[in-house]
This record gives structure tokens, C-alpha cells and sequence, in this order.
């Protein structure tokens, strides 16, 4: 059966009266700050039918033929539509009309999962990893209102989940222009936009072929890691943890604990527990510091420019931790890859392969090499 819900009055009211300029990022009511009120229980999609066992996450990514492709390579999504979101409610819209930049509609794909094959978690991950969560109203060459970039979200469970997960984001930036709140509307594109890139294999994108396989071939789902609390960070820690992982420190070379361990078995995020380096993908590298070719899954590393010091470097960070690792260099002749991670050990636990499967780490012990 399908699902139509209708806003409350006051709520269609309001929205209905409110103007959408094309200097506007939202409309009052989608300037929602995580955690500050209860989200609308109604909302329309009337194209949406539920499902036992599926769950839906709207994501405004900038053009939505490549945030729609994103979302179908990943292993657990059943379905993604190509729509409009959150615009002026004067019935459904057009491309035509949308693309005018006055309507107030996102351009937004429609997400259904199966949160048993894949958490929303690693959804969102994925999301701001595609897109550049600093500009307002533009991705790649697209500009204006309707490339604007937001998560909606249709339940108060996806609401803890997109406020959690959008506040280990905001720590990566010094800039943040995502919408983050409650849908409100949402209508299907044109049937000639939907599957857009499988119909036009060469047609325009701003997401990269080589960021669609990348989240097809996720193997640690971040669900399974979720970072714990400032207050427990700091409890959990020691103080040069600490100074790695949350202030960007770096231990003295040649004296941290793991830059000549040999021992088989996996390096994980100390905060989190998240999976991110195989001893089969370290090597001596000269430097003094634990270095590795390449991670396990390359979806749990993200890479953040880096001009301190005088110098301009790559900075990586733990997925759901967000914890500072260390930088990565490329050109490097020592590294089978080129690649060299270079990564403090205060940010690492290591875990013997002996010991995955007690951890609750078997699944990964294929990717330990005897």
C-alpha cells in the first residue's frame, strides 16, 4: 500500500508562504540543526511503497544521475530514484522548472536499503566521501539552488543516524554548507533521468567511475564501528593517543610501537575499532614510522589536504573515528603500490592474527596473507 502522509497545516502553511531566491540554501524549515527540535512525522512521497525489511534515506548530492549511480553500486541498496526535494509546495515539479533555480527543489535520489546487507552509516560515509561538503548550491560544474547538498532524512532513527554521522563530518572542514533535516516532499524525476548513466554510459557526471567502484567493492561496513563520545575518547586514551588521534600530533620516528613489527595479523582504529590495515600490506620503508601500501578497504580512509608546517601533504583520517593516522605519500619506490601510508602508532591496535576471530574480525582473515 502506498505511503502518502501530508504536512501539518501550520507546517504547509508555512513553507507554502516562504520565498525560494536563488541565493537561498533553504527554506526556513530545512535549516534544521541536529538534535534542536522533533523532526515532521508527515512528510509526501507518493511514489514511495514500503517495504518489510527495506529503509529509505533521501541524499541531495549535486546532479542527481551521479548520486543515483553511487548509491546502485553499492551491495545492500534495492532501489534508487532520481527526484526533487524540499521545494515550494505548488504540486509536483519539472525539470524545467527546477532547473530555473527559483522552485527551492534539490535535485535528490531516493535511497532504499536493506539495513541488514548494508547501515545507513556506510551510506552517508559514502555520500560526503562523493561529494564537496563545503560549497553552497554547486558540485563539480553544476551551479545553482538545485544542486545544493543535503541529507533528508524520514524517521527519528535516521534522524540519530544523519546528526551523528553529519558531526564527525563537520570536524573534517572548516567550512560545512550540507542541509541536514527532516524531508518534507519528494517527487520522481522524469522517467528520462532515472538510470540516466547506465542509458548513457558516457553521459556527464561529476562523481568518478573510480568512486563508484570503490563503494562497490566496501567490505567494512562503518555501522559496525561507530565513534564513541568526546568525554569517552578522552577516557579511553593515553595521552599520546590522544595527541595523535585528536590533535593531529606525530610520534618520534624509529621509537613508536609497531614501525618493525613483523607480526601477522590486522591494524585497526584505536578509537573505533574499524578495520584499516593488513600486515600484509606493510614493508619497511626506512622512515621510522609503521608504513603500509595500501588499506584493507580503501572506504575507511579519508584523505584531507594538509598545508601545515609549510608544507602541502595529504592528511589521513579514520572513517567513523575521524582519527588523525598520519599522511600518505605517492611515488614512493619502496612501496609495491607507490603508495606509502605513513601512520603513527599511538592511532593503531594491532591484533595477532591468532586472535581476529575472538575480536570479531574472522571475516577478514583472508585478507591476512600467511
Amino acid at each position: 500500500m502506498k505511503r502518502i502522509f501530508m504536512i501539518i497545516l501550520a507546517g504547509l502553511l508555512a513553507v507554502a508562504g516562504s520565498a525560494c531566491g536563488r541565493e537561498e540554501i533553504s527554506s526556513p524549515s530545512t535549516q534544521v540543526e541536529e538534535g534542536e527540535q522533533d523532526m515532521a512525522q508527515l512528510y509526501i512521497d507518493d511514489s514511495y511503497t514500503e517495504q518489510e525489511g527495506v529503509e529509505v534515506i533521501y541524499l541531495a548530492g549535486g546532479c542527481f544521475w551521479g548520486m543515483e549511480k553511487l548509491a546502485q553500486s553499492i551491495n545492500g541498496v534495492v532501489r534508487a530514484t532520481s527526484g526533487y526535494a524540499n521545494g515550494q509546495s505548488d504540486g509536483a515539479p519539472t525539470y524545467q522548472h527546477v532547473v530555473t533555480g527559483t522552485t527551492g527543489y534539490r535535485e535528490t535520489v531516493r535511497v532504499e536499503y536493506e539495513p541488514d546487507k548494508v547501515s545507513l552509516d556506510t551510506l552517508l560515509f559514502a555520500f560526503f566521501d562523493a561529494i564537496d561538503p563545503t560549497l553552497k548550491n554547486a558540485q563539480g560544474g553544476d551551479v545553482g539552488t538545485q544542486y545544493q547538498t543535503g541529507v533528508y532524512y524520514a524517521d527519528d532513527a535516521a534522524k540519530q543516524r544523519v546528526a551523528a554521522i553529519a558531526a564527525i563530518e563537520k570536524q573534517r572542514y572548516e567550512k560545512f554548507a550540507v542541509e541536514i533535516g527532516p524531508l518534507q516532499r519528494f517527487y520522481d524525476a522524469e522517467d528520462y533521468h532515472q538510470d540516466y548513466l547506465d542509458n548513457n554510459p558516457y553521459g556527464y557526471c561529476h562523481i568518478t567511475p573510480d568512486e563508484f567502484e570503490r563503494v562497490k567493492a566496501i567490505i567494512v561496513d562503518a555501522g559496525d564501528y561507530p565513534r564513541p563520545s568526546d568525554e569517552e575518547i578522552k577516557e579511553m586514551l593515553t595521552d599520546k593517543q590522544y595527541e595523535v588521534t585528536q590533535a593531529a600530533g606525530t610520534e618520534v620516528p624509529f621509537t613508536c610501537e609497531y614501525w618493525d613489527n613483523h607480526e601477522r595479523g590486522m591494524y585497526v582504529d584505536i578509537v573505533t575499532g574499524e578495520p584499516l590495515f593488513s600486515s600484509s600490506h606493510k614493508f619497511d620503508s626506512g622512515t621510522g614510522w609503521p608504513s603500509f601500501y595500501r588499506p584493507i578497504d580503501p572506504n575507511t580512509i579519508v584523505y584531507i589536504s594538509d598545508f601545515s608546517h609549510g608544507m602541502e601533504r595529504v592528511e589521513v583520517r579514520s572513517r567513523t573515528g575521524n582519527s588523525h593516522l598520519g599522511h600518505v605519500f605517492y611515488g614512493e619506490n619502496e612501496s609495491p603500490s607507490g603508495a606509502r601510508y605513513c601512520i603513527n602508532s599511538a592511532a593503531l591496535r594491532f591484533i595477532p592474527f591468532g586472535e581476529m576471530e575472538e575480536e570479531g574480525y574472522a571475516y577478514l582473515k583472508s585478507y591476512i596473507e600467511a
